[in-house]
Formats: C-alpha cells, structure tokens, sequence
C-alpha cells in the first residue's frame, strides 16, 4: 500500500502487511492463546462497546481543547500547535495524571468488559496497571520500534500490552505497528532475556534494552533484512490488540491530512495471580520506569510540532 510512512520513509508494498483478524473474542482459552502463540498478538475487533470508546475519547479531547491544543469539536483530534498546559516539571504531572484518570477513560481501559476480554485470553482472571500510557501523537511523530519486556520485568512473566485505539485510526494516522514473527528474533531477544532486571531496574537500563538494538537499522531495512513485513491496520473505536513484552512494535507516522493526532493508549495486563506489588505500575501514584509517574511520560509534554519541540519523528516511550 503506497504512501504509508515510517520514521519518514516510504513503506515499500513488499515490507507492508494487513494485521490478521481473530474472527471470535468469544472463543475458548484455548483458540485464542494458539493465535496468539502462533502470530504474537491478537487482534480482536469491536470487542468493546463503541459508544464508552467514544466517550473517554471525547473526554480526554475535551481535557486537551480545555489547555487549548485541540480545536472545536474536540472529538475530531485536530490540533491547534498552541498550548496552555501545564508544564509537567512543574505540576508534578498532576495534570495528566488527572487525563489518565478521567473515569469514563478509565471504564474503557480498566473496566469489566475489557477484564473479562483480557481474562478469556489469559484463561483467569486479570489484574490490569494501574499506570497507563495513554498518547495522544500530533501529526509528523512516530514511536521507535521496541520490545516491552525490559520496561515490565521482575514481576509477572505473563504480562501483556492491550493496545486501545481511541476513535477511528486509519493508517495514514499512525497507529500501532508489529513487526511480524519478531518473537523469534533470538539475537535481539536472548541479550535481554540475560539481564536480571530484578537487581537493576534502572531506567538506563531498561531504555537501552528495549531501544537500543532494535533501533541500529531502520525498521524498513529490518524486515527487508529478515524477509519479513510491518503489519498494521485500519483501526474502529472499539477494537482492540493484544501482544506480549517479546513482539516487537512502535508505529506508522502520523501524516494525517487534517492535522488530526492519533489517540490510542495501552494498558498493561497480567493474570490476577501473579505478583502486583510492583510501585513503578501499581498504587495510587505509581512512580513509573523512570521515577517520575505520570510527569515522566511523554504524553505529559504539550503538544508541539517537532520543529518546536527539538524531537525526532522517531520516539521513545
């Protein structure tokens, strides 16, 4: 598909992929755990309600139009390039914390319906974090590709990543993107499967884990390199994606032609049973992999055309 684009580079027809739906979100444990062993990642459409979708995204665009960064309606995304926000150094982070509060936002991410989605894969019951990356991306950004897994290590082992898009995502907004078969690239995989994250959870660490390798070539000269593909999709309020910490993804550029941001989050889930006394994600103020909780994240900054932020199109988490 021509002129999709990542980190400002053309995605030849060749590199590119659909995602591959899973017909039934209904199905057993069993169905759905073989897919996703079997692809890395489910892709489960119109498994939550559209309309609760459609209000937490109207909420979190009407905290943002409230700072002034996105015009009227609010529920269209389009951004203004002019911000009265906060600045996170200042406010602790206050501000977005309260945006990754908002309770109708929270009814999509943390509610029953998305538990009982996440619990039916995991074949128990699920604790979702508390802390979740909720990223509203302007127009010219784009996330490095990434594993997970360093960011998330030293507790449950069966964590996995529930990928919300917020609204209707069509490609050329940047939404998620999965590097396909990525879970078995052992040479990336196995230096960071050797760290013990249970002694060093620093954020040098953990950034240099997930990034560093994955970054040395551009994702197009990856999946050529490896004969393999990006897949993506076009995304409704509603669907959702599951993956583990050992799929590697970031996303499409957001080259959207009204100027609109891509407003997605992801929320981190583990089966009930396995330990969640981990501060950096769990609590009523979870400090995050940083230390800094909410003021750490990158979603906390105004939002900002890179010229003026001093940013790559490519960025980290």
């Amino acid at each position: 598909m021509s002129g999709l684009k990542i980190q400002q580079r053309e995605i030849p027809n060749e590199q590119f992929g659909r995602l591959v739906e899973y017909a039934n979100a209904t199905d057993s444990s069993t169905d759905l755990q073989q897919h996703l062993n079997e692809h890395g990642y489910l892709l489960l459409r119109q498994a939550l309600d559209r309309d609760s979708v459609m209000a937490a995204r109207q909420k979190v665009l009407s905290r943002l139009h409230d700072v002034g960064e996105i015009e009227d309606p609010p529920i269209d995304g389009k951004v203004t390039w002019r911000s009265q926000r906060p600045d996170p150094g200042v406010d602790g982070g206050e501000f977005w914390k309260s945006v990754n509060q908002e309770p109708a936002l929270r009814e999509v991410t943390h509610g029953r319906t998305t538990h009982e989605v996440v619990g039916r894969v995991f074949g128990e019951s699920a604790q979702a974090h508390d802390l979740m990356f909720l990223r509203p991306m302007p127009p010219g950004s784009a996330t490095q590709l990434h594993y997970d897994y360093p960011f998330f290590a030293g507790g449950s082992q069966r964590i996995h990543t529930v990928w919300i898009p917020l609204g209707d995502i069509p490609l050329c907004n940047g939404p998620l993107v999965l590097v396909e078969n990525s879970f078995d690239f052992d040479d990336l995989l196995d230096p960071i499967r050797a760290i013990d994250f249970t002694h060093d959870r620093s954020n040098e660490i953990v950034q240099t884990a997930a990034y560093d390798s994955q970054k040395e070539s551009h994702p197009i000269d990856l999946a050529v390199s490896r004969s393999t593909r990006l897949l993506s999709s076009d995304f409704s309020a509603g669907d959702v994606v599951i993956f583990s910490g050992f799929l590697l993804h970031g996303s499409l550029d957001n080259n959207s032609p009204h100027e609109r941001v891509r407003l997605s989050c992801d929320v981190r889930y583990q089966p009930a049973a396995d330990p969640h006394d981990d501060e950096r994600y769990f609590g009523s103020a979870p400090k995050g992999s940083k230390g800094g909780g909410y003021a750490d994240m990158r979603g906390a900054k105004p939002i900002q055309r890179l010229s003026d932020s001093g940013q790559s199109s490519g960025q980290r988490l």
